[in-house]
């Protein structure tokens, strides 16, 4: 699977369980950890949880397994690391205080309907 692929299955699973304000953000010309974050919130904890599980089903199916997951059991801000494609789950309150998106400004937004 492309990380253009991989990225599609990974806003599709979030959007299936309601993420909030989906953000992707193309990194790849300004840092070597990854070309894409994700970046979306959950209300509550199980939200949260559930939303990382929907990727990590989907993508486990395609045989694509994270490298590196981080926070689950808090639910406060989940990490799941795909290499290219970095997702970051947050709850409410973690969204607003990290504000990740003001962090990578400098990436380029990308607009997930034309993925």
């Amino acid at each position: 699977m492309n990380t253009v692929d991989k990225l599609k299955n990974i806003c599709n699973e979030i959007a299936e369980k309601k993420g909030q304000d989906i953000k992707v953000i193309d990194i790849s010309e300004i840092s070597v950890l990854a070309d894409y974050l994700v970046i979306t919130g959950g209300t509550n904890k199980n939200q949260v949880q559930a939303i990382c599980d929907n990727v990590e089903e989907k993508l486990g199916k395609e045989g694509i397994h994270p490298g590196h997951v981080e926070g689950y059991s808090s639910g406060n801000w989940i990490l799941l690391d795909y290499s290219d494609v970095i997702v970051h789950i947050f709850n409410e309150e973690d969204r607003l205080f990290y504000d990740l998106e003001r962090l990578w400004q400098d990436g380029k937004e990308v607009d997930i309907k034309s993925i």
